[in-house]
């Protein structure tokens, strides 16, 4: 099967399309020209596209790095065949700290606005650790200069910014809300319905219109399966996990516990 072919059948768009196509050529100079080469930072639905591309065609296991373990948005670094991500002496992903006063009282959406304010594409940072009085912001390393000169405010807040080890990054406390239901069945609509603690019927509404992604992929069934572990997001309502399923009710509902993200 040729790359086209492949492209074809994965891609659903022409932006997945132009990703895969891009993924593909750094596949084949990590190999052909026996050096390092990665994408920019990915989304979770990117990386799942790109997994399911090397899964098909047989590119063997990338390795996918955010800066740290747990990261959401991760580059993906393709390998010559003699080396090791260990072995690896260059760093793709550095970390800046960036420090305000604590008077002032910044956002995720502050920070990532005040970094599109300066013309950087979101492919270009990873995440956004957002604390009270700080954020460690993951970058590619080539952005990082760029960063360190021009990134002085979010708002009017001004910002201080020094570089940081990746070892010394901190992590914001995540508030989780612990929700125990019973639903009669573990469809996408059910499921996220008590997760977000709406109605079924709204809840299959937002599902059809668009808005709600399972495991960060889109999608508009309503009887999408889900299974324990798996994460729902809903734009406007935020994000939640099915951390557990449990023994059938007396009335024969299924018992789950989620987690809702604050």
């Amino acid at each position: 099967m040729k790359k086209t072919d492949y492209l074809t059948r994965i891609a659903r768009t022409p932006e997945e399309r132009l990703l895969l196509s891009r993924v593909w050529d750094l596949m084949e100079n990590a190999q052909q020209r026996s050096i390092p080469q990665y994408t920019h930072f990915l989304s979770p639905e990117e990386q799942r596209l790109v997994r399911s591309l090397l899964n098909t065609v047989g590119g063997g296991e990338p390795v996918f790095w955010g800066g740290y373990e747990e990261a959401q948005r991760k580059i993906c670094v393709f390998l010559p065949d003699w080396m090791t991500f260990e072995d690896w002496e260059e760093q793709p992903v550095t970390a800046i700290r960036a420090s305000w006063y604590a008077g002032d009282s910044l956002t995720h959406r502050d920070l990532l606005g005040a970094l599109m304010g300066q013309g950087i594409k979101r492919e270009m940072v990873g995440d956004l650790l957002v604390d009270k009085e700080s954020c460690d912001i993951l970058t590619l390393t080539e952005m990082s200069p760029y960063l360190l000169q021009n990134l002085t405010s979010a708002g009017r807040a001004k910002l201080s910014l020094s570089p940081v080890s990746l070892g010394a990054l901190h992590f914001p406390v995540q508030e989780v809300k612990r929700i125990h239901d019973t639903v009669a069945t573990l469809r996408l609509d059910a499921v996220a319905a008590a997760g977000f603690s709406v109605s079924r019927a709204k809840m299959a509404d937002y599902i059809r219109a668009g808005r709600v992604s399972l495991n960060w992929a889109e999608t508009d069934k309503t009887d999408a399966p889900v299974k324990a572990g798996d994460v729902i997001s809903c734009r406007g309502l935020g994000r939640c996990k099915l951390a557990e399923t449990g023994a059938l009710s007396r009335k024969g509902r299924i018992n789950i516990e989620l987690e809702r993200y604050l």
